[in-house]
């Protein structure tokens, strides 16, 4: 197995915690649970950048935590799917700048590559809820 296969199955196991967590919550509750999540995910950033004495990245970073809270603060007024999206998003941030970008110098490649599959696998977990919650309300 090469290592990028490794590293995406690292990130996908490493969701089980949050997604346990998430599954025991109410409906109504996850997006609290996966909107702090998301800012979590983006504040890591900032501290690979703070490790590595970067500040020029570290305003990149910042940047980051403003763009990943805004799509839980529209989630807090429209509906959890935006939490979806910025997880879907996230990878995006993973790739272009840390993965093959100008910043591959501030997050380890693992992490990077083992982001993009837990930016999914939560996404994936919103999209389910979500859809098992329509599903609820449909039957009564």
């Amino acid at each position: 197995m090469s290592n990028f296969a490794v590293w995406l199955l690292l990130g996908a196991v490493a969701t089980i915690p949050l997604v346990l967590y998430a599954h025991k919550r109410e409906f109504r509750a996850i997006s609290a649970v996966f909107g702090w999540g998301l800012i979590v995910a983006a504040l890591i950033y900032v501290g690979f950048a703070l490790l590595i004495g970067d500040w020029h990245w570290l305003l990149i970073e910042a940047l980051g935590i403003v763009v990943y809270s805004l799509f839980f603060l529209i989630s807090k007024v429209r509906t959890v799917l935006w939490v979806a999206a910025g997880w879907l998003a996230h990878p995006l941030w993973d790739v272009a700048l840390h993965l093959q970008g100008p910043g591959y110098h501030v997050a380890p490649a693992w992490y990077a590559v083992a982001c993009i599959s837990f930016d999914f696998v939560v996404a994936g977990y919103i999209y389910y809820r979500y859809w098992k919650e329509k599903q609820r309300a449909l039957q009564g």
